[in-house]
């Protein structure tokens, strides 16, 4: 009787259980995955997913910027997206296609991706939800002003080289209590960059087959290597990220009426009131809203 072999499953992080433990949501740290030679990143299949993702999923820009930019004076390129991802080795440009876990396939590679993260058994890494996948596509040389994102994120390296120069996202010297709350009320993601806290952020260069932990909310700025860059970050909600976000548009109403916010995380009780009275609100607004309707 011949036995039947079962394949072994896909990995694709390499992920240290101790650092993980230590510092995932508090700090960066490095991590390895598989994808480097995976065919969804490559230019043609990338083309493919740009011409089939909504225009509003597809941002893209000039890539020769300053690390230090006001939003509004971001400059275009003049190209199409498809052309930007064509022309990427000499056009200078900068370009995201956000939410690619829409396309089946990118959605299963996220998805297996995070079952990894989940598998860690990390208590802030539980009750995963909101999974988003996106793909940058650099120019050599090109930068990503520094700027803060509301998510978990792991972003690996496929293609090139780039270096990500991470800050600690509990310096309220360099991010301030009413800095998160404009943020978590709608202000753009970009920060106001000073010199004098240069020497304040960790950098990290990747290579192909490297990645790094960015914890929510950490301020980073991004410069690319010499070649064409490709990567993918993999990002997530968890309950605990939810409700700081809730907690920080609560205090930013709060400072609206004149009042000073206990900032959050400086007392439990404070937030948990402040978390569940935003609930209770929530539910009330939607049930009134079904009345009327």
């Amino acid at each position: 009787m011949t036995a039947t072999l079962t394949a072994a499953p896909t990995k694709y992080l390499d992920i240290d259980p101790a650092a993980f433990a230590a510092h995932f949501g508090r700090r960066p740290f490095r991590v390895g995955h598989r994808l480097s030679d995976h065919p969804l990143f490559a230019i043609d299949r990338l083309l493919g997913l740009a011409r089939s993702l909504p225009e509003d999923r597809v941002e893209y820009n000039a890539g020769d910027l300053p690390v230090n930019l006001r939003p509004e004076l971001t400059p275009r390129n003049g190209l199409s997206a498809e052309e930007t991802i064509r022309r990427i080795a000499e056009c200078k440009s900068w370009l995201v296609l956000k939410n690619v876990e829409r396309d089946p396939e990118y959605g299963a590679l996220l998805d297996g991706c995070l079952a990894e993260v989940e598998a860690m058994g990390h208590d802030d890494a539980r009750d995963i939800g909101l999974r988003e996948a996106f793909v940058f596509v650099s120019s050599p040389g090109s930068v990503t002003p520094y700027h803060i994102d509301p998510e978990w994120n792991f972003l690996l390296q496929v293609r090139g080289t780039k270096t990500i120069t991470i800050f600690d996202g509990e310096d309220r010297e360099l991010l301030s209590e009413p800095e998160l709350e404009r943020f978590y009320t709608g202000a753009h993601r970009n920060l106001a960059f000073r010199e004098q806290d240069a020497a304040k952020g960790e950098p990290f260069e990747l290579r192909p087959g490297e990645g790094v932990h960015v914890p929510v909310t950490a301020p980073h700025w991004v410069h690319n290597g010499p070649e064409v860059s490709v990567s993918f970050s993999i990002t997530f909600q968890t309950r605990r990220s939810e409700r700081r976000g809730i907690i920080y548009r609560v205090n930013h109403y709060l400072r609206g009426k004149g009042l000073r916010p206990a900032p959050v995380g400086r007392s439990a009780w404070r937030d948990g009131l402040k978390y569940f009275a935003f609930r209770a609100y929530r539910r009330l607004r939607r049930a009134l809203t079904g009345q009327r309707g």
